[in-house]
Parts: C-alpha cells; sequence; structure tokens
C-alpha cells in the first residue's frame, strides 16, 4: 500500500510538472545585449516588401507596432520560432518573426550574437538611399527586447520611416527605458 501511494504522488507531481510546462516556457523574460538594425523595402533582398514567413497573418512586411498589428523583423532561423511576438522597449514597438537576416544568421551561428532587423517604411514604397540612411541613423548600440511580452504595454505606433514625406522618425526611439518594469 505504501509503494502504490508512493507512485500515486510520484504521477501527480510528474503531471503538474508536466502541464506547467508551457506556462515556464512562455513566460516574459529580458534578453539584453541584442543587435538591433534596420531594412526596409529598398535594402530587403530581394528589393520590396517580400517576407520568408507568410504564415504569420500577412504576405508583405508592415503593422504599426501594436500588439495585435506588430513591425516585422528578420532574424536568424532558431534565434526565434517563427510568428514569435517580441517588445522592443527602444521602439515602444511589438515586433513579429516573419523574415530572415542573412547577417543575423551568421552573428547567431558564429558566435551567438542576438541580433534582430527591424522592417522601416512602406510595404508598397522605395524609400531609396533616403530610407536606407534613415535606417543607420535609427541603429543604435545593443539594445534589450522582451519574449513573450505582455500584450499592454506602452506603444508608439508612429512609423519609423515616412517614404511620402521622407521623414525619418528618430525622435520616436527611447533609451532611458527600465527592463525590470517589463517582466513583473
Amino acid at each position: 500500500m505504501h509503494s502504490s501511494t508512493s507512485t500515486s504522488i510520484l504521477a501527480t507531481t510528474a503531471l503538474t510538472l508536466l502541464l506547467s510546462l508551457p506556462n515556464l516556457i512562455s513566460a516574459c523574460s529580458v534578453q539584453g545585449d541584442v543587435t538591433t538594425t534596420f531594412y526596409g523595402y529598398p535594402d530587403n533582398s530581394p528589393p520590396g516588401a517580400s517576407i520568408a514567413y507568410t504564415q504569420c497573418g500577412r504576405s508583405v512586411a508592415g503593422g504599426t507596432g501594436t500588439y495585435d498589428d506588430p513591425l516585422t523583423f528578420a532574424s536568424a532561423e532558431g534565434e526565434f520560432q517563427i510568428c514569435d511576438v517580441i517588445y522592443a522597449p527602444y521602439l515602444k514597438k511589438y515586433l513579429r518573426f516573419e523574415d530572415e537576416c542573412d547577417q543575423c544568421t551568421s552573428d547567431w551561428q558564429n558566435d551567438g550574437t542576438w541580433h534582430i532587423d527591424v522592417w522601416t517604411g512602406s510595404s508598397s514604397q522605395d524609400g531609396g538611399q533616403n530610407q536606407i540612411d534613415c535606417e543607420d541613423a535609427l541603429t543604435p548600440d545593443s539594445q534589450s527586447i522582451i519574449l513573450n511580452p505582455d500584450s499592454g504595454l506602452e506603444v508608439d505606433t508612429t512609423p519609423l520611416y515616412d517614404p511620402d514625406s521622407q521623414t525619418c522618425n528618430t525622435g520616436n526611439t527611447y533609451t532611458g527605458y527600465d527592463t525590470s518594469e517589463y517582466c513583473s
């Protein structure tokens, strides 16, 4: 009888652990030291707004940065799960993994460096060299990102680059954030 009770307790404990595993895996966390770069229509490969992973709900790069309409980001396959949504405090935007990035892949495979390449501009207009210059101006030192973020974080939906006015919105970046505020 004692053996049966121990087996039952062990089985219950194992079942509880297995059932809580998805919650442990998807818990909010901060990833620091992430190389953050930008790309858009003129320097996408090939030029345009095509993305590698269309199963996320759209066929071209885009988004406003809200939780329900995250901005496209590219990275290395295996660094994130396809369609993962993260939050970038530097931009106050939600981002979704929808595209591939050769430099990100090289960084990840060579030394495990986290690297995201964030979409700028329009999905139908080429901003040319002005947009590429904007991408360079937006590129910061390494930043932190929030993995499995809460859906209610502060968002700035200002486009990073507006091809109509050729405006680069470097003033809509935020370096003074406190990562301890995001996963409580």
